[in-house]
């Protein structure tokens, strides 16, 4: 019988090192295709003119990121404008001061919010929020990065918010009884002992927020415009890094310049998304070291 459980947890420590390598090799080759496939742009096309051209023409053969990060940054920095806020607030509502039948409804509500295809948010953004935008600054268009950004914002704050729990919840009660019992509130118990105990909890939910808001394609594809110009604010119609990549990789001639310089996008979204998840994973490593686990 001993035996036989030496086996089993012999066999599932062996099947867990398969996978995770898999894993491992399976994200190094998607890396090194697009990373061979931006190569091949740069051997054409000069690296300064792809990083700060301020022109994404590709008829033109004018292939600048410029215009595709700032419509990407407008989107990014209103998304985490308003998930950010909202879903540290709603985390600690959940976590101190809501009953146990309200918790376990808002739980329902944040995954029901998660749960939702992008479509969908595409959807309502497109025929719900893009007209009274258009209506209430006096727009051409209700499709722009403000727009963008509030959905996406709805894809973020599940995130944000169920990590933000977990570092709150996660917290000794001598947290709090101490800050009590040296005379500060509830509220001040909060700002001034939690949040910044839970810090790297938080902080890691907000870093996975951000990079499922730049890896979004469809609902930006949607709202957002799709034009690639360099916008000087998020009234202004934009196209993101990925919605370029979704909306020509179909109809590129393949192996030409252009295919190519859609991989260059890529690779930058790959590195972004890297550095993103690197830090979230360090943050998240911390904040279960300084609770003991």
């Amino acid at each position: 019988m001993i035996a036989l459980r030496k086996f089993k947890d012999s066999a599932m420590k062996n099947l867990h090192s398969v996978v995770g390598i898999l894993n491992i090799l399976i994200v190094f080759l998607i890396f090194l295709f697009i990373f061979t496939n931006s190569m091949d742009f740069f051997k054409e096309y000069p690296i300064h003119k792809f990083f700060f051209g301020s022109e994404w023409i590709s008829l033109s053969d004018k292939y600048g990121l410029l215009p595709l990060l700032v419509g990407s940054f407008w989107v990014t920095f209103i998304a985490l404008l308003i998930s950010i806020p909202m879903g540290i607030i709603t985390a600690i509502y959940i976590s101190e001061y809501a009953n146990k039948k309200n918790r376990n409804f808002l739980k329902i509500i944040i995954e029901v919010m998660s749960a939702l295809p992008s479509v969908v948010l595409g959807f309502i953004g497109l025929y719900v929020l893009a007209e009274p935008i258009k209506n209430i600054f006096n727009l051409n268009t209700g499709l722009n990065a403000l727009t963008g950004g509030i959905m996406l914002s709805f894809m973020a704050i599940p995130t944000i918010v169920t990590l933000a729990d977990d570092a709150l919840k996660s917290l000794d009660n001598s947290y709090r009884e101490a800050s009590l019992a040296l005379g500060a509130n509830k509220l001040e118990t909060i700002v001034k002992i939690l949040l910044p105990a839970a810090f790297p909890g938080i902080f890691a939910g907000i870093m996975l927020g951000f990079g499922r808001i730049i890896g979004e394609t469809m609902a930006v594809l949607m709202i957002t415009g799709n034009a690639p110009i360099l916008a000087t604010s998020p009234l202004s119609s934009v196209r993101t890094l990925t919605a370029t990549i979704a909306s020509e990789m179909g109809e590129v001639v393949q192996g030409s310049t252009h295919y190519h310089s859609l991989f260059a996008i890529g690779l930058v979204l790959f590195i972004i998304s890297f550095i993103t998840n690197t830090l979230a994973d360090k943050y998240i490593r911390k904040s279960r070291k300084l609770m003991g686990k």
